[in-house]
């Protein structure tokens, strides 16, 4: 490998040399990945699978959406679910004096 003086080397020059450096570690790691991949793919065929067979039987179930459980009473377009970040048509309602309950969509 080639002696570097990085001492010596302008700010663009430097810059350069990491963008350089980036992309020559992102093509490595996707060499690596891709033999990786070729690896499990052999090893999997020696044992009479394919790997799609042997991925697709240990994947997670796709998460459900939650129905919602509150609707904006101008406009029932907008709704949410109770779960996670409140919305800010929830927050304006409650800061304005609404109580919780009068946002509930009725069961």
């Amino acid at each position: 490998m080639a002696d570097i003086d990085l001492d010596k080397m302008s700010r663009e020059e430097l810059a350069q040399l990491r963008r350089s450096l980036d992309k020559a570690i992102r093509t490595f790691e996707d060499r690596q990945r891709k033999e990786a991949l070729a690896a499990a793919e052999a090893a999997a065929q020696e044992r009479g699978f394919s790997l799609g067979e042997l991925i697709d039987g240990k994947t997670r179930q796709p998460r459900r959406s939650r129905p919602p459980k509150y609707r904006h009473p101008e406009n029932p377009a907008l709704t949410w679910s109770g779960r996670g970040r409140q919305p800010a048509w929830y927050k304006e309602m409650i800061e304005a004096g609404r109580r919780e309950e009068d946002l509930l969509i009725a069961s």
